[in-house]
C-alpha cells in the first residue's frame, strides 16, 4: 500500500519569523515534543491551546492571517530613531507588550562581563507623556519588559529629558519613554535608550527589537520581574537648576526678566513650573500649559503656523524672548522680542560661542542641514566644528567620540556634554537665560549678525525614485564640491544645497542656502522641477 501523503491544507503552520516555510501538523508536533525554542507562546502550539480539556487541531487560517497582520503592523511603526504610529491602529497594547519583551532582551544583551551578573543592572526605566493613550501603552510595555525578565522602575509622567537623566543616575540597562514627541494627538510610540542614555536607532538596536517583537507572541509567564514606582522630581529639579545662573545681574523680583513660554499642551506644561516656577527674578507668561492630551496647536514648533500664538504675544509684550517646546519637551524653538522666529541653526551658532568661551578648543557638533554660519562661528570662537548627519543617534555618537561640549540640530534639539551628551529643552532654556544675562544684550541684537545668508528651511517633496533623483542631481551639479554624508550635499562658493531621503516616507528633503534672497529664489526655481511633487 502506498504511503499516505499529507493533505495540502495541513501546511498552514510556520515557526515565528519563518512565514515562508510552511510546516505540516506532524513536523509541528515533533518540534513541540523536542522543546524547540520557538514553541513557547506560539500561536500554533496546540498543547497551549486547549478548550474543555481537548487539544484543538491548530489555529485556523483566520487567526494565522490576524497574526500576519500584527507582524506587518509592528514592522510599519519602527522608524529610523524611534517607534511611532497611530493609536490604536497600527499601535495597540498587544504590540506594546511585544515591543516591551523584545526591548528587555535586547537591552540586557548589551551588558558585558560582570554587569550581566548584577540583577539591578537588568532594570529598565519607563516614563510616559501626557497623551490619552500613554497610560495604557505604558502599562502594556511595562508588563512586556517584566515578562522579558527586566525589573521596571516606573518614573511616571515625565518629559523625555527626564528619562535621560534617570538612566544616567539610576543603576539600569536603559530606558523607554512612551511618547509620540511632536506628532498629533492620535499618535503615540516609544523612544528607547541604552545604558547612560546611549541612543538606540535602527542601526544600533531598533532593527533587532523589531525582529524580536515580530517573532514574539504575547503570553503569560510563571514569574514576572519586579516593578517599582519612583518620583525623581526633586533630584531632577536640582540637576536642571544647576545649569541656571545664580547671579542674575540686574534682574530681581522687582525687575524680573520677562519670558513667554508656549508648552504646546505637552510635558513642558507639567515640568516647567516644577523646575523654574520658584525663580523670583523670572516672570513667565504661560501659553498652553494644560496637559491633558488635547492640543490647541500641534506640538511641533518647527511648523511656523504653530508659533503664531507665541509670535503674536511677543509683539504685545516687553519680554526678553519667547520659547516653544515640543510635545515631550526635548526640542525648543525661540522667538525674539520682535516676534521673529529664530532658526535653530542660528541658535546653535550663538550658543556655540557661549560654550566655547568656557571650554576653548572644544568640538561642537552640528547637522549638515545647518547654515554655513555655524562652522564659521565655531571656528571664530576657537572651536572645532564637527559636521554630522541629521538625527539624535548620529549627533550623540559623534559628540561622545569627540567629547564635544555642545551640539545642535536644525530640528531644535540641543545636546550638552554635562548632560551625558543628551538633549534637553529645559537646560536649553536655562542656557539662553544665562547668555542674555552675561552678554547684557537683547536676543535680537545677538542674532542679527548671524542672519548673513538666505536659507530656504527644509522643504519636502513626494518622490518614488529617491536614489535616481540623487544620481541625476550629482550628474547635473558635478562641477560643485559633492559629498554623500547624508543624501547628497553640493557646495559652491556662494551657495549650497542638500537633498536627503526620508528614512520612513517616500519623501526627499531639500535645504538650500545662498548669499542673498535673490540668489536663493533663483536656485529654488532651478531645483524644484528636479525634486518631485512639493509636499
Amino acid at each position: 500500500m502506498p504511503m499516505a501523503t499529507p493533505n495540502q491544507q495541513d501546511y498552514y503552520r510556520f515557526c515565528p519569523g519563518e512565514e515562508r516555510i510552511k510546516l505540516s501538523n506532524a513536523v509541528c508536533l515533533g518540534r513541540r515534543r523536542a522543546n524547540y525554542p520557538k514553541c513557547k507562546g506560539c500561536q500554533f502550539n496546540d498543547d497551549e491551546n486547549k478548550i474543555g480539556g481537548l487539544v484543538m487541531p491548530g489555529i485556523d487560517r483566520k487567526a494565522a492571517e490576524e497574526e500576519k497582520n500584527k507582524r506587518e503592523r509592528i514592522a510599519s511603526i519602527f522608524k529610523a530613531y524611534d517607534i511611532r504610529g497611530v493609536y490604536p491602529q497600527p499601535l495597540d497594547e498587544e504590540l506594546a507588550w511585544r515591543i516591551g519583551q523584545a526591548t528587555a532582551n535586547f537591552l540586557r544583551s548589551e551588558l558585558r562581563g560582570y554587569e550581566r551578573s548584577r540583577t539591578e543592572k537588568s532594570a529598565v526605566v519607563v516614563g510616559r507623556d501626557m497623551r490619552k493613550s500613554s497610560p495604557a501603552l505604558a502599562a502594556a510595555v511595562i508588563e512586556g519588559l517584566r515578562s522579558g525578565g527586566s525589573p521596571v522602575i516606573d518614573i511616571g509622567m515625565v518629559d523625555t529629558p527626564q528619562l535621560y537623566f534617570a538612566v544616567n543616575h539610576i543603576t539600569c540597562c536603559g530606558g523607554v519613554q512612551v511618547t509620540a514627541s511632536h506628532n498629533p494627538g492620535t499618535y503615540n510610540g516609544f523612544k528607547i535608550c541604552g545604558e547612560k542614555g546611549k541612543p538606540v536607532s535602527a542601526d544600533t538596536g531598533l532593527n533587532k527589537i523589531s525582529k524580536a517583537a515580530i517573532n514574539t507572541i504575547r503570553h503569560t509567564t510563571p514569574q514576572m520581574a519586579g516593578l517599582e514606582q519612583r518620583d525623581l522630581s526633586g533630584p531632577y529639579k536640582q540637576f536642571v537648576r544647576q545649569f541656571l545662573t545664580t547671579s542674575p545681574g540686574g534682574y530681581n523680583s522687582d525687575r524680573p526678566m520677562k519670558v513667554v513660554v508656549d508648552a504646546s499642551n505637552g510635558m513642558a506644561g507639567r515640568w516647567f513650573p516644577v523646575l523654574f516656577g520658584d525663580v523670583e527674578w523670572l516672570e513667565v507668561t504661560r501659553l498652553n500649559f494644560e496637559h491633558n492630551g488635547d492640543f490647541r496647536h500641534e506640538p511641533n514648533p518647527l511648523v511656523p503656523a504653530n508659533l503664531s500664538q507665541l509670535c503674536d504675544r511677543m509683539k504685545r509684550t516687553r519680554a526678553a524672548f519667547g520659547v516653544c517646546f515640543d510635545g515631550d519637551a526635548d526640542r525648543t524653538i525661540f522667538v525674539d522680542c520682535e516676534g521673529r522666529i529664530i532658526p535653530a541653526d542660528l541658535m546653535t551658532a550663538l550658543l556655540a560661542g557661549y560654550f566655547l568661551k568656557k571650554s576653548p578648543g572644544s568640538a561642537v557638533v552640528y547637522d549638515l542641514r545647518s547654515s554655513r554660519v555655524v562652522p564659521e562661528e565655531i571656528r571664530k570662537a576657537g572651536g572645532l566644528p564637527r559636521r554630522e548627519r541629521a538625527g539624535h543617534a548620529m549627533i550623540k555618537k559623534t559628540m561622545m567620540d569627540a567629547k564635544a561640549v555642545f551640539g545642535g540640530e536644525l530640528s531644535g534639539h540641543y545636546y550638552y556634554r554635562d548632560n551625558g551628551f543628551c538633549d534637553s529643552g529645559m537646560i536649553t532654556f536655562a542656557q539662553v537665560v544665562n547668555l542674555l544675562i552675561e552678554s547684557g544684550q537683547p536676543l535680537h541684537e545677538l542674532i542679527e549678525p548671524l542672519r548673513r545668508y538666505a536659507h530656504s528651511g527644509e522643504r519636502s517633496f513626494h518622490n518614488e525614485d529617491k536614489t535616481g533623483t540623487i544620481q541625476r542631481l550629482a550628474d547635473r551639479y558635478s562641477d560643485g564640491e559633492i559629498d554623500y554624508l547624508d543624501g547628497i550635499t553640493v557646495q559652491y562658493a556662494d551657495w549650497w544645497f542638500n537633498v536627503r531621503p526620508s528614512n520612513t516616507e517616500p519623501f526627499l528633503r531639500l535645504n538650500v542656502e545662498a548669499r542673498d534672497e535673490e540668489m536663493l529664489k533663483g536656485k529654488l526655481n532651478e531645483l524644484f522641477p528636479l525634486m518631485g511633487t512639493p509636499a
